[in-house]
């Protein structure tokens, strides 16, 4: 009983031992005759994308756009409330009408009115000037016959240099009626008509910034802020993609760059469109020691690093949008 039970145990060994072989030989077989499928690679549309803010802080007034519309350059996206721009634009004007007014004051000189009394001050002065002169003559002559004392010739001569400036003093005046205000002071009243209408066009670009506008054309993709709130510098107010900017990113092993390099041109399928076309490749870049990577040094060969390959279209890609899928064959 014993051997033919151990007879039995024999032939169920060689029968598993049998279909094993069987299934194995079959899978090579079909292995060999079917061939490996082809590695597919796949990669990412991606357009280029910009976002729209604004220097001056203030409240979303109104949104002109929403996301999915499509924008040309020039038209206005939005519209921001900055009341404190426009108060700072009332001082701005007011600062240039005063520096204006100024400048236009020191060019027309000084008033008819005031010229003619520094005209009358120099006649007052040539006839004191004339009666001080003639009254320190006689008193002369007659301190040189010692009929009146030093302290009176000393008090007539006195007068008459006195009478001398104040005849100067009035030419002075009245020349500066009559030729206006020096060239240094209407230089620097024109350097300060200069410094307000600065100040004005400084303001005036904050207040452009209140209404924003497409710099390129492209399709909205985000609105971020609701119409009431408030934006500061700079905060984005809305996302916008260039369509017609494409190109697509791939990741690929180092070990599927063989025929790949700057410059090649690759057939691509995007599923989303269900459509074939030509890209070329534009760069190449390793991933870095962060990005995913095959370990093989226990076999005896090396780390596959990954490299990032970016190709564009040959031809612009129609409906295309960011995220779609494309697919790569080996």
């Amino acid at each position: 009983m014993a051997d033919k039970a151990k007879e039995q145990h024999n032939n169920i060994l060689l029968a598993v031992a049998g279909f094993s072989a069987v299934v194995v030989i079959v899978a090579l077989i079909g292995f060999l005759a079917l061939g490996r499928d082809p590695e597919v690679i796949q990669g990412e549309m991606e357009v280029e994308e910009y976002r729209v803010s604004g220097k001056v802080p203030g409240r979303i007034l109104e949104l002109r756009v929403k996301e999915g519309d499509i924008v040309k350059a020039g038209d206005t996206l939005a519209i921001i409330e900055a009341p404190e721009v426009e108060a700072k634009m009332v001082q701005a004007q007011s600062a240039a009408d005063a520096a204006q007014a100024m400048e236009q004051m020191t060019k027309n000189g000084a008033r008819k009115e005031q010229v003619q009394a520094a005209a009358q001050l120099l006649e007052q002065a040539k006839a004191g000037l004339e009666i001080a002169e003639k009254s320190y003559n006689r008193m002369k002559i007659l301190f040189e016959e010692e009929v009146i004392s030093a302290q009176k010739y000393d008090e007539a001569e006195a007068m008459y240099k006195s009478a001398q400036a104040q005849v100067k003093a009035a030419q002075s005046q009245y020349e500066m009626a009559v030729n206006g205000a020096r060239a240094e002071e209407k230089r620097a009243a024109s350097a300060t008509v200069g410094q307000a209408r600065g100040a004005m066009q400084e303001v005036n670009s904050y207040i452009r910034e209140t209404v924003q506008i497409a710099q390129i054309a492209g399709e909205v993709t985000d609105v971020y802020p609701k119409v009431g709130e408030l934006v500061g510098t700079g905060t984005p107010i809305m996302s916008i993609a260039v369509l017609d900017d494409q190109w697509a990113t791939f990741n690929i092993r180092e070990d599927h760059l063989k025929d790949i390099k700057v410059g090649a041109e690759l057939t691509v399928h995007i599923p989303a469109l269900d459509k074939e076309t030509k890209m070329k490749v534009t760069s190449m870049k390793d991933k870095g020691s962060f990005a995913v990577w095959k370990a093989t040094k226990a076999s005896g060969q090396y780390d596959q690093k990954t490299f990032e390959v970016k190709a564009r279209p040959t031809e612009k890609i129609a409906d295309v949008r960011p995220g779609m899928s494309v697919i790569l064959k080996k």
